[in-house]
């Protein structure tokens, strides 16, 4: 539906990422206008609404999914009119639908139709009645107007979906002439064929569509959002211990630094004093701040990037726990969320998230090759 729109709203400093599509307002007349849907679930319909909100917007009517003859609509700052034979192509319900799925593509979340999916595949490995039961929870879960979409074939559209999920004796309609067809074991079990067939050929052909791996992360993006802990941090942050400023000592020669707040801030600071005076600041929040207004090294903004990605480095290999939880993210996208730090954050170019990002990648490598043979040549990697 929207996938190419792509907006944000800020809340807190935090970018969170959206999409809109049109839709009438009727408030007296009825207004063409955006409803904007974010990853945080929040829906903008002229108010901040949830999607249990917008179910109450839709039944209410003041999202119109019905526009009567003879009303009056305008876009604002540029037309007005009445409708003369106006033709709605969503339901309640289709909508509904189409911004969960929404949700769930800008979450990284598979939709309802790969949902779907992921069930066929299920039911065909494993024929059970439960499993068989889940299709057809699935397929109902799709928009209608979606489903005959869902197989991804213009000749019998979701035909074989309907009948894996139609009882024995049961009529489904035909995808081209829709007619009635009555289910079968038989028919059932042609359908299974063909699913069976589509999937072992997708195997066989994925391989060739991306020679050395997906072009795009498979696993859900992983978002490392600014929390402050003014009593300490809690026993489990989870994946907030791989951000800056989550104490993990780092040994840097002589010297250790509490974060890599710390140890970045001081590195920067041309004055050795000031230096000393940050690497012994009590929190990372008083890191920064003095290292923002100190004099930094000639040519640091060259520089810094290469220094952030050492000091990652050292920080995941003198902490081998926090080394697991970061390989653990697998291929995901990593947003790395700082207010008023757009260089480094998902706000600007996400630097901090694409170095943990290559970091990542360099444990993996180290892992391969340390699996590898030593007769097998490879590259050397970082430490």
């Amino acid at each position: 539906m929207t996938r190419s729109r792509r907006t944000y709203r800020l809340v807190d400093g935090q970018q969170i990422p959206g999409t809109w599509r049109p839709i009438f307002i009727h408030n007296g007349n009825y207004y063409l206008t955006e409803l904007y849907i974010y990853a945080d679930g929040v829906i903008n319909c002229w108010e901040n609404v949830t999607l249990d909100g917008l179910r109450g917007k839709i039944r209410s009517g003041w999202v119109a999914t019905a526009l009567p003859p003879g009303a009056r609509a305008s876009v604002h700052d540029l037309a007005s009119w009445k409708f003369d034979e106006p033709t709605v192509w969503l339901t309640g319900d289709q909508l509904i639908g189409e911004v969960a799925d929404e949700i769930d593509r800008l979450n990284e979340r598979p939709d309802s139709t790969e949902r779907l999916q992921a069930a066929i595949r299920q039911y065909v490995a494993d024929r059970t009645e439960d499993n068989r039961l889940l299709v057809r929870e699935r397929y109902e879960a799709v928009p209608a107007h979606h489903r005959m979409y869902v197989v991804g074939d213009q000749d019998l559209k979701d035909f074989p979906v309907r009948v894996l999920i139609a009882d024995d004796g049961a009529q489904v309609a035909d995808a081209n002439t829709a007619r009635p067809v009555e289910v079968t074991p038989e028919l059932r079990q042609a359908m299974i064929s063909y699913f069976a067939e589509r999937q072992e050929s997708w195997v066989r052909f994925a391989p060739r569509l991306t020679a050395d791996g997906p072009e795009t992360a498979e696993a859900a993006t992983v978002t490392l959002a600014q929390r402050f802990f003014p009593k300490g941090w809690p026993a489990d942050p989870g994946l907030l211990v791989l951000r800056n400023e989550y104490p993990a000592p780092l040994r840097l020669g002589s010297r250790t630094y509490p974060t890599v707040t710390h140890a970045y801030w001081a590195l920067s600071a041309s004055d050795r004093t000031v230096a000393a005076e940050i690497a012994a600041a009590e929190r990372p929040y008083d890191a920064q701040k003095i290292g923002e207004v100190a004099a930094h090294h000639v040519g640091w903004h060259m520089q810094r990037v290469a220094v952030m990605a050492e000091l990652l480095r050292a920080k995941f290999r003198q902490h081998p726990d926090l080394s697991a939880l970061l390989a653990g993210t697998q291929d995901a996208r990593i947003d790395y969320q700082q207010a008023a730090a757009k260089f480094w954050s998902s706000q600007g170019r996400n630097w901090l998230g694409r170095l943990l990002e290559v970091v990542r990648s360099e444990i993996a490598a180290r892992d391969l090759v340390s699996s590898l043979s030593d007769d097998v040549p490879g590259a050397e990697y970082p430490a």
